[in-house]
């Protein structure tokens, strides 16, 4: 997208995915769904400087919350856009919040509980 939001006077970038699109970590073993976006990076400072610095993100992008799974576990992730890439496989994500949140998963996202949309 090349839209923007104005916040505060502030231009601010446009997210890429949606709230329950399936993605996947662009490094990392594990994918996940959207539930919530940041505009731009909103954790701890503590979380950011634990990020090696070479691999360590730029802040003013948006950054997505995700009900993430890989290979052994399950969990609530936080993760840049630009370490994230959509994933195709068509797969449902096997985390326990997905059905309190989420419907049916068709062409690779999730349709939001209707209670749930503004």
């Amino acid at each position: 997208m090349v839209e923007t939001d104005t916040l505060n006077s502030r231009t601010l970038p446009a997210a890429k995915y949606n709230i329950g699109q399936v993605v996947r970590h662009r490094i990392y073993p594990f994918r996940g769904v959207i539930f919530d976006v940041d505009p731009v990076f909103a954790n701890t400072e503590e979380w950011y400087e634990a990020i090696p610095e070479e691999v360590r993100p730029r802040k003013d992008q948006p950054f997505y919350h995700l009900y993430a799974e890989n290979d052994t576990s399950y969990y609530v992730a936080y993760v840049s856009e630009q370490n994230l890439v959509p994933d195709d496989s068509g797969e449902p994500v096997d985390h326990p919040e997905v059905v309190e949140m989420f419907g049916d998963l068709s062409d690779g996202a999730y349709v939001l509980h209707a209670d749930l949309r503004h």
